[in-house]
Parts: C-alpha cells; structure tokens; sequence
C-alpha cells in the first residue's frame, strides 16, 4: 500500500473516532441533565384561539352551525372541566386551559404537556373533545401504557371529572 493510502485511511478512522466521543458525550449530557420540560399552554392559547376563529368564520353557513358555535356552547355547559392539571410528577402544578385543541402528551419536544419521565414515550398520549363536548383520553401505542382509574386504555375512552389519568410517575386530571 502507498504512503498516501494508509495516511487517508489513519485520518478516517481518526475522524470516526471522533464523532463516535461526541455522540458519546452527547448522550451521557441528556443523561445526566435531561431533556429540557417547557410549559406550552399559556403560549399557544391565543394562537389556537386565533386559528378557530378563522377556521369557524371561513366555514360555509351549514358547517358553522355543526361546529356549535365554538367557545360559546364550551361556556354554556355547567360541570364541563376548564383546565387540566398534573396532579403528581415532575410537573405537579402545571395547568393547560381546555379550550377545544387537542392536548398531546409525551417526551417529544412539540408534546403540549411535554413529560420528562423515563416510562412516556415520545407520542404516548392525546385528549381531545368530542362532538358532545366530552373530552376523550386516547393511547398513541405507547409501551408502557395510559391509565384511567387504574384501567389499562386500550380503545378512546370519555375522561370523567377528576379521574386520574397515570403516564409513568405523572398523574393528570380534568378539572373546572
């Protein structure tokens, strides 16, 4: 072999040394510090709010009437939680007003409750609100599971007020 030849070969190996220390060095940091918990819920209210009201006034006449009327048929509903709170976790107190979006629950970054918990997984659960105005608990195929009332999810299942709904070490619950 040239000289040439074995100089190249010893840069590459060195280069993939390298990156393999800094890849590493990265994962032993996100051990070691965790993934950054970010509160989405006061910052993406008025966005969504903003996007309703131009989805519900650029509908045809007939549309507008099934969608309810929007905030005004949530108002009307007596006993119809307002907010969610996580009860028990790493994010205890935190609280995201209901305001007809769906909620995503989850270790990735773009989650709206964004949970740093070893047993969530990326995408592990949503809630959303049905056509009644119920608010609905669904599991996205997690590992380890959603739990309502200590009942495994399997299927969408309508959330009551203040059941506890168990992702890993966090607890979440409707409330008004």
């Amino acid at each position: 072999m040239s000289e040439l030849t074995l100089t190249v070969m010893r840069l590459g190996f060195l280069a993939v040394l390298w990156l393999f220390v800094i890849v590493a060095v990265q994962v032993i940091r996100s051990d070691l510090f965790g993934t950054r918990v970010t509160q989405r819920g006061s910052r993406r209210g008025g966005n969504d709010r903003q996007a309703q009201r131009t989805a519900q006034h650029s509908a045809p006449p007939q549309q507008r009437q099934q969608q309810g009327g929007g905030r005004r048929a949530d108002r009307g509903r007596r006993g119809a939680p307002t907010k969610l709170v996580v009860s028990e976790g790493s994010l205890t107190g935190t609280t995201v007003a209901l305001q007809g979006q769906t909620i995503s629950l989850g270790r990735a970054h773009d989650s709206t409750i964004v949970l740093d918990d070893d047993y969530a997984s990326s995408r592990h659960a949503r809630i959303y609100p049905d056509r009644d105005g119920q608010w609905i608990v669904e599991d996205l195929g997690s590992t380890n599971g959603t739990y309502l009332d200590r009942t495994r999810l399997t299927t969408p299942t309508p959330i009551p007020l203040g059941a506890p709904i168990r992702i890993g070490k966090t607890v979440i619950e409707l409330r008004k």
